[in-house]
């Protein structure tokens, strides 16, 4: 261990040339929720007032805050919450990916599946006839029927996190992780500092 290491840190990764030239202004960051809840779109919010400063320095394209439904510019960095659990998941990763420099998992569900990939224990067709065939809420006398139809996406046989997709650069644990964990790592990359994020972070509850 190194003066500069600190035994209470995640090992941090060095500073990404991407962002060099991008520092002396603006940055495009995007932000998006696959399969999870939107908790971890909530604690970028809670990083409160200290958005407001951030906002002199970078320009949030593509995300739900926004209601950008594409990626038009390229953008430095790309937050993703939430589990790959469809078709459409697999395409808006890949987007992110082909669109953006450095891309992060955010939250449990991104990182390793979260909540969604209980079912994958499950097959498919057992956990869709739970939910349409055996739901207590279905209606009484009428035939089940397990939604298929070309709008909706096709559900994927398990839930895979983002880096088993495309290759992610970052990750955030918690579920969803602490708003001040957001703010190190974006203010890390800004600054083109390495990020390290305290060893703390991870742990099971």
């Amino acid at each position: 261990m190194t003066d500069e290491t600190r035994s209470d840190e995640l090992p941090s990764a060095p500073a990404d040339p991407a962002l060099s030239a991008a520092r002396e202004g603006k940055i495009n960051v995007a932000m998006i929720g696959l399969c999870g809840c939107w908790g971890c779109t909530l604690s970028f919010l809670d990083m409160d007032e200290r958005i407001v400063p951030l906002l002199t320095k970078v320009t949030i394209h593509r995300s739900s805050l926004t209601d950008i439904k594409r990626i038009t510019e390229r953008c430095a960095i790309g937050f993703i919450e939430g589990g790959v659990a469809n078709e459409e998941n697999i395409e808006t990763l890949r987007h992110f990916r082909n669109n953006c420099d450095i891309l992060i998992s955010v939250g449990a569900c991104a990182v390793w599946g979260g909540v969604p990939a209980m079912r994958n224990v499950f097959e498919l067709k057992d956990c869709l006839a739970e939910a349409y065939v055996n739901s207590p809420t279905a209606v009484p006398g009428a035939e089940p029927v397990i939604p298929c139809h070309p709008d909706i996406p096709r559900i994927t046989t398990k839930v895979h996190p983002c880096h088993e997709v495309v290759k992610m650069d970052y990750f955030i644990p918690g579920c969803p992780p602490d708003a001040d964990a957001i703010f190190t790592v974006l203010e890390d990359l800004i600054h083109g500092r390495p990020v390290a994020l305290p060893r703390s972070l991870n742990h099971y509850d």
